[in-house]
């Protein structure tokens, strides 16, 4: 048995002025054996894949995989060439049985507002209508029918944080292991509720959205038959035709049992809507800090300010506020900010210096801050990620600098990285627990430490690329007479 592993991936706030072009994409890109020696044991789909496929005695035939994680847009050119060295690898393989994809599900350019659709088209146009082709992607992905109109079997992560990768992945090839062997026979079906959630409200342990995979977890239990669910809360920053919740249930009990499992799941989301998209408080710039900086002292835990909207991790809107407030002991982790860690870097480890950062992705990421900072460290940095969600995989930094600015340390990076677990203090040998105020950017990967970490976390919105009211978003392409909360009581 071989099978062929592939993959495209970015999550795309697609208003973004950003683009990410195929060199950016290349950056990050394995081909041939180089992709199992970067993901073979680490909390990845990729893992996942290598995982069953070792366990099972299948032979790999790894083509290329490129992972960039949230951004903006890609550009056409990227989707178009990936697509394209992907299936001329394919022509290539020989004694191939079936083909194993990772994409994200809520990827976006110019020209294909659903990428996952043309690159899933384009497997299934090389490899024939025989061949199985199962796909794996994330929580956070726009899906529907016509997406997934190539694929034998879709799977997604069931848990955000997605500190499932690895199980997705292996839930995936374990399916098409099954289903080569003769012991399954998958039928698929995906059901659209019609709803938009934020970001933020996308973690799977907040209610209701907890008690609806707790439900979906139990179908699958109680099912006579194979039965696996992956309920997508959608990518609501990526304006798409299909943008929004989905469900996609894939049986062994023949096309009605998905079918029914699909939408029984869909229509629990659609009652659940209006308490789906709003289950937490959410803070100004100016409540949150003030809270913080009353509150913190008596605390020994740090709390935590989450900048949501911040889609490039450049927003300055909490650290000018923190730095004109005079906060003493805060910290903003992983500012990406290339230019400015170059400076930095430059001026040496000791300079005191003013130095404009942030503020550069865009008009709405706040102002490009000027302030007045100490370089404590400038060094180019990389990690293996300790924490749970992507567990051993590798993040480069590029050049980094850390600064400190009053009773603010900040740490500025070259390439785009989210704080959502102790790396972002570590890897520059600080602990957040000395940390009385931490601002982080993430949506809810976050949880997986600092819930725990944390006295507190306060939402904060700003007005950057990630709003939590989504009625702000002129969207374009999806039709938002149909779903909530444009439309209060989508069909």
């Amino acid at each position: 048995m071989k099978l062929a592993i592939a993959g495209f991936h970015i999550e795309s706030a697609s208003l973004l002025p950003a683009v990410s072009r195929y060199e950016d994409f290349e950056q990050n890109a394995c081909r041939g054996e180089a992709i199992v020696e970067a993901y073979d044991g680490t909390n990845s789909v990729i893992g996942g894949f290598i995982d069953v496929c070792r366990g099972r005695g299948i032979d790999m035939a790894p083509l290329v995989y490129t992972y960039l994680g949230a951004l903006g847009p890609a550009e056409d050119r990227a989707v178009e060439c990936y697509a394209e060295e992907i299936a001329d690898k394919l022509r290539q393989c020989r004694g191939l049985d079936g083909v194993l994809l990772h994409l994200h599900g809520a990827s976006w350019a110019p020209a294909y507002p659903d990428p996952e659709q043309f690159i899933l088209d384009k497997v299934r146009a090389t490899v024939g209508p025989e061949m199985p082709v199962i796909v794996a992607f994330d929580f956070h992905g726009n899906i529907d029918r016509h997406t997934l109109r190539s694929v034998t079997a879709a799977f997604a992560y069931q848990k955000s944080p997605h500190t499932d990768m690895g199980e997705t992945g292996r839930r995936a090839a374990d399916c098409m292991a099954r289903l080569l062997g003769g012991e399954l026979a998958p039928s698929m079906a995906v059901a659209r509720p019609g709803v938009l959630t934020p970001s933020i409200f996308s973690a799977t342990g907040l209610r209701p959205l907890a008690d609806i995979l707790a439900e979906a977890r139990a179908m699958e239990r109680r099912s006579p038959c194979y039965l696996d669910i992956s309920v997508m809360a959608g990518f609501s920053y990526a304006d798409a035709p299909n943008t929004g919740f989905s469900v996609i249930a894939v049986s062994g009990g023949g096309p009605a049992s998905a079918e029914a499992a699909a939408r029984r799941l869909a229509g629990r989301i659609r009652e659940a809507r209006e308490e789906l998209y709003r289950p937490e408080k959410i803070h100004t710039v100016d409540e949150a800090v003030s809270k913080a900086m009353a509150e913190s002292l008596r605390y020994s835990k740090p709390i935590v300010l989450l900048e949501h909207a911040d889609r490039l991790n450049d927003s300055t809107y909490l650290l000018s506020e923190l730095i004109a407030r005079k906060a003493r002991n805060a910290a903003v982790p992983f500012l990406w900010d290339p230019e400015a860690a170059q400076i930095a870097a430059q001026a040496g480890v000791g300079a005191v210096i003013n130095l404009k950062v942030g503020g550069h992705s865009s008009t709405k990421a706040g102002p490009r801050l000027e302030i007045e900072c100490e370089v404590l460290q400038a060094e180019v940095k990389s990690y293996r990620v300790s924490g749970p969600m992507m567990n051993g995989t590798r993040v480069d930094l590029g050049q980094t600098a850390l600064l400190r600015s009053g009773g603010v340390m900040v740490s500025v990076v070259s390439r785009p990285a989210f704080g959502v677990d102790e790396d972002a203090f570590t890897v520059f040998g600080l602990d957040p627990r000395d940390f009385d105020i931490i601002v982080l950017r993430s949506k809810t990967h976050f949880r997986q430490v600092y819930e725990e970490l944390a006295r507190e976390i306060l939402i904060v919105d700003t007005p950057d690329y990630g709003p939590a009211d989504l009625t702000l978003i002129p969207y374009r392409h999806l039709d938002t007479a149909k779903v909530y909360p444009f439309c209060a009581n989508p069909a």
